[in-house]
């Protein structure tokens, strides 16, 4: 068989233009691939909703690959062992109630398994700027202003694009980057306690667990939170390598906008 280079070339730039442009209007824009994203990634896909993952790296899994001070395995409770069977990611119980699973084994399959439900996965972009419009006086996130990530980071003056979504997630982790954006560009108040973004504590694992879990949700029209992104923008405590309420906050949002959009139709 002889390798042609310009047809390499060509077969790259076609498939991803065509998954570009099948991405310009989605039901569901998710910026960043933690682990909370990546899950709702993989119910979204199953649900049949239109979803694609934004993340500025060069690879997805976030935080999750390095375990707790880069020994790979993290914790997860009781709560989530049904999720992970779901997955098919082996765990084992050290003490009652405590799991580990092997950080890279985990990730690696959630990534399988998000990818295979059919959302999409564009790395290296780095979401700058938010979309929104105002209607019957009321302001609303409906998509993202996008760039390559070296554009941004090298400081070049390159101009970005723009995506539709019905709905944007903030799954940026702990700078909770995208309820930034929109509290001190849009002149709004979240649906905060502040208004604004509010930071995160200090760690207390428990409490932590639960609060992401609980404050998963709409914090602004068109945006939702979860993970440390929910956690941040509401001002709970952290939790370090235990990352069931990650896992458990990223199926709630899908479920959440599953809802919205069924009932939107």
């Amino acid at each position: 068989m002889v390798l042609e280079d310009i047809a390499i070339s060509r077969s790259i730039v076609s498939v991803y233009k065509d998954k570009l442009l099948e991405c310009i209007e989605l039901d569901v824009a998710l910026v960043g691939a933690g682990p909370s994203n990546m899950i709702a990634g993989y119910y979204l896909g199953k649900s049949g909703i239109k979803a694609a993952i934004l993340e500025s790296r060069l690879a997805p899994g976030g935080g999750m690959w390095g375990g707790g001070m880069m020994f790979n395995e993290v914790v997860v409770q009781d709560e989530v062992l049904n999720l992970i069977e779901e997955l098919g990611i082996r765990y084992r119980e050290v003490r009652k109630s405590y799991y580990t699973m092997d950080s890279i084994e985990a990730t690696s399959i959630i990534i399988s398994k998000w990818i295979g439900a059919g959302t999409r996965i564009f790395n290296l972009i780095k979401v700058t700027d938010v979309v929104f419009r105002e209607e019957d006086g009321v302001k609303r996130v409906c998509g993202l202003v996008i760039n390559w990530s070296p554009v941004e980071s090298l400081g070049l003056l390159v101009d970005p694009i723009a995506i539709k979504a019905s709905f944007v997630v903030d799954g940026t982790g702990h700078p909770a980057e995208i309820c930034n954006i929109v509290a001190k560009k849009m002149d709004v108040k979240l649906h905060t306690k502040t208004g604004g973004v509010v930071g995160e504590m200090s760690m207390w694992a428990e409490k932590g667990e639960n609060f992401t879990v609980t404050n998963t949700r709409e914090v602004f029209p068109g945006l939702y939170v979860t993970g440390m992104a929910a956690n941040n923008a509401f001002g709970g405590p952290r939790m370090g390598p235990i990352f069931g309420g990650m896992l458990l906050s990223g199926k709630k949002v899908a479920d959440l906008i599953v809802e919205k959009l069924r009932n939107k139709k």
